[in-house]
């Protein structure tokens, strides 16, 4: 057991998973908070809005005076705000902005819900803090039953953005993956694949070629990467050896670690690039930090990591907080670790190691599990159909999708929805990548009859103002193809599953120059 030897012997801590088993989430989380607003309060952000009054706070009797006196004195950011107020003066080369020091790192988001990549600060400290998470999760490994101790013999695949970042000067740039894969510490660099060369490559193609030519060199048995990616380079070595499935050419392969868009979707066309069951471990990575993974086994919930670089608040996903586009609403309600419901989707505010404070990351997630902090994602503030009170969101979506791909007998790889005119009302155009044949009547009709089930204000809305749904089935390389032009491969690159605005106009564009729609 080569790779847990090394975390242990090594000195890698693992004292901070067994605090969060052992100690109230109310209490990790108030530390936290203490931890970064005594690192910043010298900054220009902690100055301005009186760190060390909100500090005095954390000495009263009242538990939640020190919240109280944070969410008064500091206002929520969304990106915009953070970056025009502040950010803009990291990326001209000034320190003690909004976290001490000067910031050497900057993560370009996918560029999902907004019309290009926003630029995340990504301190050393976070880096730090998202590689002790990652240890975390692979020290979880060893509570798993029937695990052979070979998983932890063999190489870690990480597919993932350029290590060659993007030099600005007073900043390099690039994926967040580029950025950690950059700096991993040289115990784990015996374990590691592709290897720096490879790594640092920016070619999608090439590296993907690079990877295949090597493959059969490697003993993969963990691979981390976003699903389509992946899906894409296991399909590519297959071919190119000419085998059944990925397991005659990694044999010891057990471990598939992934996260930035729901899995459920690719798993059953990812499972037929296998030869036998493997386990899948979910992880929800942001630009912003590591938030949360999959702690236990076999389920489909994540837990939130309370004590390594990030305060959390919760807003209430309702029409109190947010209005019908997803945006904020002004003094919306927030609450703390100890507050939330269960079965309640909220969106989430994040404050970092990295000088986010009070950061609407634009992510809504629902809690399974209060005593463990237990989560699923449920989709984003943005990216949900909302056209007349449908209120149907990305998690409906998925669900219904893959019951029906069940029932119908295909597999589905990518989708997108958009919400359009239909006479003066409204309705739905689902573009569907579909690989095999399919009665794109009866896949309509299902989906719909679906989601009625699912969400009882899409059920109302179709019998009033929502008058139409529509399915248009194309070819996965389409959805592929789409991303290529617009220069966003391999990565933390996925494929938007609401299209809006410019981003809708464009791929309505593209389509109807490929006669596609």
């Amino acid at each position: 057991m080569a790779l847990l030897g090394n975390l242990i012997k090594r000195g890698i801590r693992i004292r901070e998973g067994l605090d969060q088993d052992f100690t109230p989430p109310f209490d990790l989380q108030k530390s936290e908070l203490r931890k970064m607003l005594i690192a910043a309060r010298n900054t220009q952000f902690g100055k301005h809005y009186d760190f060390n009054a909100i500090l005095l706070k954390l000495k009263s009797y009242d538990n939640k005076a020190f919240y109280e006196a944070f969410s008064q004195h500091v206002p929520i950011h969304t990106y915009d705000k953070m970056y025009e107020d502040w950010w803009y003066k990291l990326r001209e080369g000034e320190k003690d902005v909004t976290w001490p020091g000067k910031i050497k790192y900057f993560a370009l988001s996918s560029g999902t819900s907004g019309a290009s990549s926003k630029h995340i600060p990504v301190s050393l400290e976070m880096v730090k803090a998202i590689q002790k998470t990652s240890v975390r999760q692979i020290l979880s490994l060893s509570r798993y039953e029937g695990l052979p101790s070979k998983v932890f013999e063999g190489g870690t695949l990480m597919v993932g953005g350029s290590t060659d970042l993007n030099d600005n000067g007073n900043y390099a740039e690039g994926d967040l993956s580029g950025i950690t894969t950059s700096r991993i510490p040289y115990w784990f660099q015996r374990f590691y694949k592709p290897g720096k060369a490879i790594s640092r490559k920016k070619d999608w193609e090439e590296k993907l070629e690079q990877m295949t030519l090597k493959a059969k060199d490697w003993n993969i048995t963990i691979i981390a990467g976003v699903p389509a990616w992946i899906q894409i380079l296991l399909e590519k070595i297959i071919k190119h050896y000419n085998v059944a499935h990925i397991h005659e050419i990694w044999p010891n392969f057990e471990i598939y670690v992934h996260g930035g868009v729901a899995f459920e979707p690719y798993q059953k066309s990812f499972e037929k690039l296998l030869g036998r069951k493997i386990n899948y471990i979910n992880t929800y990575l942001a630009s912003e930090g590591f938030i949360a993974f999959q702690a236990n086994q076999g389920v489909n919930t994540m837990r939130l990591v309370l004590n390594n670089g990030i305060f959390y608040e919760f807003i209430p996903f309702n029409e109190k907080n947010f209005d019908e586009d997803g945006n904020l609403l002004d003094n919306p309600e927030t609450v703390m670790i100890d507050d939330v419901e269960e079965g309640k989707d909220y969106a989430l505010l994040i404050s970092t190691f990295s000088g986010a404070w009070r950061y609407l990351i634009g992510d809504t997630i629902r809690f399974v599990s209060r005593t463990e902090t237990e989560i699923v994602i449920t989709g984003r503030t943005k990216h949900f159909l909302s056209l007349c009170g449908e209120h149907l969101s990305v998690d409906n979506m998925n669900k219904a999708l893959i019951e029906v791909s069940h029932q119908l007998g295909f597999s589905m790889k990518e989708f997108t929805v958009a919400g359009v005119s239909h006479d003066s009302l409204f309705a739905h155009h689902w573009f569907i990548g579909i690989d095999d044949k399919v009665d794109v009547n009866m896949l309509r009709d299902q989906l719909d009859a679906k989601l009625k089930e699912l969400n009882d204000d899409y059920a109302v809305e179709r019998t009033a103002a929502l008058k139409d749904i529509k399915v248009t089935v194309l070819p996965t390389n389409v959805f592929i193809e789409y991303m290529e032009e617009l220069g966003k491969v391999g990565g933390q690159n996925k494929f938007p599953r609401v299209m809006k605005g410019d981003k809708l106009e464009s791929w309505l564009n593209y389509l109807s120059n490929r006669n596609l729609v």
